[in-house]
């Protein structure tokens, strides 16, 4: 980990300007997913610029490079932080939590949550995914055209709920799935706007966003509620957030502590799994060679309901998995605010500087990676895998800030996508795989293929 509080930047360059005209550079930075990559191929993998003066929007920095996210992720004290305007604008409508808290208050919560968060813990919360793609791969009949993404977010729903929060997610689909996407809309909307109007002006927008976040809420709430009136639940992650404690100081986390972290357990679980478990099964769809490996590697696994335990043995149906992250990953980019002057690729940046990590653009780039848009998991590899440098794939981000749940993840997505690719032949319909944006990188329509029952 690096701490550059100590260190002199003051003889380092500036980073160059980008020269993308102003209009564009205004695209870029609002599709935050392709726009990185416009900026890198106009100013390198480090560059600087403005979109007004300094009291209305800081000056951004733009970091695409392996060296430069290394030096910004892997920073270790508050030189740079979480309080950019959009996990401000998170915080304010959705509740603090892991993902979003500044440094300060984020360094209790994560030493409360690692322990919940292990590859132990976490093989324990994973049991009901497999049976969850089970029971919808049985939905699917021979010949017919299903939309992977809407399946696979009911498949995710349903497996949150029973695993892991001991609630019927799908009964709760309406207070979950789209008033969340409701209140991140809101909250991205306003984070890109250089002028905002105050929070306390009861707009339309912000009222349906407070709505929406009220629903999330009492979701969360009821969660609590049924763990703590019938102890034999099963909700492991609910009551392993009722158990948790700070080891320095031995204090727990309020309900309201619980319920923001449950709401964006309930985000990434849902709406990021089921946009990798889509992307990888649409991909598979247009590989039949890379699909038949899939199914050949888990039609040697015992035929049951997969488990965490048959993890190390689905190796190549990983690689998949990874390979649809580097090509898709649900946060393209990231934001921090500088509060010192640090290094970041042998450039000074200033404090006072927004910085925006571009996850989706360094995992593209065409001077890192061989043939960077064509789909290959076996640049995943354990031979390959070897070459690729740690800060060029960060799907999960990096550092002391990375997702903590990682591993619940890519157990989640594997464990699913293997039972679905042991079950049927899947044969993607459309070219190309749409892309939408709200907090995090979504399909952007129906992704639409066509069924054939495996025998």
């Amino acid at each position: 980990m690096l701490d550059q509080s100590t260190g002199d930047q003051t003889s380092l360059p500036l980073a160059p300007k980008n020269p993308l005209p102003y209009r564009q550079r205004v695209g870029a930075l609002r599709t935050f997913h392709t726009g990185p990559e416009r900026l890198r191929d106009a100013g390198g993998p480090v560059s600087r610029f403005k979109l007004g003066p300094r009291w209305l929007m800081p000056p951004i920095v733009m970091v695409t490079s392996p060296r430069g996210i290394r030096d910004v992720l892997s920073i270790k004290d508050d030189s740079v932080d979480k309080t950019t305007p959009i996990f401000d604008e998170m915080r304010a409508i959705l509740g603090a939590n892991l993902a979003n808290l500044p440094h300060a208050r984020w360094v209790s919560r994560r030493r409360t949550l690692q322990p919940v968060f292990t590859k132990q813990a976490v093989g324990e919360f994973g049991g009901h995914m497999a049976e969850a793609a089970e029971a919808v791969a049985e939905t699917w009949c021979e010949g017919a055209i299903v939309d992977l993404d809407a399946d696979a977010r009911m498949l995710t729903l349903r497996a949150l709920g029973r695993s892991v929060l001991g609630i019927d997610l799908e009964q709760h689909d309406g207070a979950v799935a789209e008033p969340l996407r409701v209140a991140l809309t809101y909250a991205i909307t306003r984070a890109t706007r250089p002028v905002r109007v105050p929070r306390w002006l009861p707009t339309p927008a912000r009222r349906r966003a407070r709505a929406a976040s009220a629903m999330v809420h009492d979701v969360a709430r009821e969660i609590l509620r049924g763990c703590r009136a019938d102890p034999t639940l099963v909700a492991p992650l609910a009551r392993a957030l009722l158990a948790a404690r700070d080891p320095a100081t031995g204090a727990a986390l309020s309900d309201d502590e619980i319920c923001d972290e449950l709401i964006v357990f309930l985000f990434a679980g849902h709406d990021t799994t089921a946009t990798t478990l889509s992307y990888a099964a649409w991909a598979l769809g247009h590989h039949a060679d890379l699909q038949e490996r899939v199914a050949a590697e888990v039609a040697a696994l015992p035929d049951r309901a997969l488990t965490p335990d048959d993890l190390s043995r689905l190796t190549f149906t990983t690689q998949v998995v990874r390979e649809s992250l580097r090509l898709c990953p649900p946060a393209p980019t990231g934001t921090r605010m500088v509060y010192r002057d640090i290094d970041v690729g042998g450039y000074r940046v200033e404090a006072g500087t927004m910085l925006l990590v571009g996850r989706m653009a360094v995992q593209r780039d065409p001077t890192l990676w061989d043939d960077p848009l064509r789909f290959d998991p076996d640049r995943f590899s354990p031979e390959r895998a070897k070459a690729i440098d740690r800060w060029q794939y960060i799907p999960f981000g990096g550092g002391p800030r990375s997702c903590i749940g990682d591993h619940f993840a890519m157990l989640e997505v594997t464990l699913a996508l293997a039972t679905l690719i042991r079950r049927v032949q899947i044969d993607s319909l459309d070219t190309e795989f749409p892309l939408a944006l709200h907090f995090t990188m979504i399909a952007g329509g129906p992704i639409r293929v066509r069924i054939r029952r495996r025998r």
